[in-house]
């Protein structure tokens, strides 16, 4: 056996060591740095951020109703005929609360397991956003009473805290997030407009606030759940809940989550936890602003300019930037990312209501294109019904036909 060793110099071996260190250090500086731990978010001084309006919703709700009952936006005025009649209160009111251990299998190991076992809790979140949307437009307060009634159901059964969690088994965690959110977002909407109904909205309150420490009270894994998409749904709810019921604790959690996101985008504006997702990165940063952007929402509904606050050099336009660049064209991605990209999210309008409140603050014509084919938008637990919440009327007058539709979608993907 050749004597590799022997053969070369000692300059030239000092020589090859050097080069190849370099080259390690070389590609550990190419690879992205991982998210701001637990024990860094922890030291963040957000004291300045307090509660200021508890009854300040996720958007300008007395505004929003004048601005629909003013409108001749045809888009806008057909939502509104279809959700003003809203759904049965006796009917979602026998609903039965999910009072047992909910477990859930993973999404990707188990996908049809995944969506007949949901299925119960989408029920619930279908329920909440129709009430608030049913509200919102009809005006009339027997929805925001319904809401306060079939929350308090589930409040009184001590619903959705008896939830499976287990490291490898996090599925039940993840879909409880979601429901939290969705359920206090929608409250939000109605709580100002109820009169009376003191007890029930001090059962409802003290639920989610319940719901909410015990969820964050698990910290997820590092470098994944602890910091990643799921940490930014996390945020969505406490910021919602420490809003609804006055809790700085919970607020500042939320806020939270907009230091670490900004702390930890790259030079291009990558999320470097959504980047290790391989071929569905652009999607996982899609995903992390699908939560992000509501949660920058509520924080700037309490006074705080934060769509425009700047940490490490960073704002949020930095990674709805390169977002859009890697959803046009996914050689942006350079070296963090496989350039084939998955891209089936884009059919499905809830994975861009973050585009409409985006578009509420700023100015982006690269956003257009893609809500203009899929417009009404909605998501039952990122923002309800975010085009008839927040779409600018002069935006677009009319929703594409289905047969529109598939032919954008035909021409998106041969681009």
């Amino acid at each position: 056996m050749t004597n590799i060793t022997g053969i070369l110099s000692g300059i030239g071996l000092r020589r090859a060591i050097g080069q190849a260190l370099a080259a390690l250090l070389i590609a550990a500086l190419a690879l992205p740095a991982m998210g701001m731990s637990i024990k860094e978010r922890n030291q963040l001084d957000l004291s300045k951020y307090t509660v200021n309006d508890p009854n300040a919703s996720y958007f300008d709700v007395p505004a929003r109703m004048k601005l629909l009952q003013q409108t001749e936006n045809p888009m806008l005025l057909t939502q509104v005929e279809e959700l003003s009649t809203g759904p049965s209160c006796q009917q979602l009111l026998a609903i039965p609360p999910l009072d047992t251990k909910i477990r859930i299998p993973g999404f990707y190991p188990s996908p049809k397991a995944w969506r007949k076992i949901s299925g119960p809790l989408f029920q619930f979140e279908k329920a909440v956003a129709k009430l608030a949307g049913a509200y919102v437009t009809s005006g009339d307060v027997y929805y925001g009473r319904c809401m306060i009634r079939f929350l308090d159901k589930w409040a009184r059964h001590d619903a959705l805290l008896n939830f499976y969690y287990e490291s490898s088994q996090p599925q039940a965690w993840f879909s409880t997030e979601s429901m939290i959110f969705s359920a206090a977002e929608a409250y939000s909407v109605v709580r100002p407009a109820v009169k009376g109904m003191d007890a029930e909205k001090q059962r409802v309150d003290q639920w989610l606030k319940d719901l909410a420490y015990k969820h964050k009270a698990i910290p997820g894994q590092p470098n994944n759940s602890c910091c990643n998409n799921h940490f930014y749904r996390r945020a969505l709810y406490a910021s919602m809940v420490g809003v609804l019921t006055d809790d700085d604790e919970l607020f500042r959690f939320g806020v939270s989550a907009i230091y670490s996101a900004l702390h930890d985008l790259t030079k291009e504006g990558a999320l470097p936890l959504e980047m290790k997702r391989g071929r569905r990165a652009s999607h996982y940063q899609n995903y992390a602003l699908l939560y992000l952007i509501p949660n920058l929402q509520i924080v700037s509904r309490q006074g705080y300019d934060v769509f425009n606050l700047e940490v490490d050099g960073h704002t949020i336009k930095d990674a709805v930037n390169f977002a859009i660049d890697i959803l046009e064209d996914p050689d942006a991605l350079g070296d963090l990312a496989p350039h084939e990209q998955y891209k089936g999210f884009l059919k499905d309008d809830q994975y861009l209501a973050w585009m409409e409140i985006y578009l509420s603050h700023f100015d982006e014509p690269r956003l257009e294109p893609f809500l203009r084919t899929m417009r009404p938008i909605e998501n039952r637990g990122a923002g309800g019904y975010v085009t008839l919440y927040f779409m600018d009327p002069a935006a677009q007058q009319q929703a594409f036909t289905a047969a529109q539709k598939r032919r954008a979608r035909a021409s998106r993907d041969q681009e």
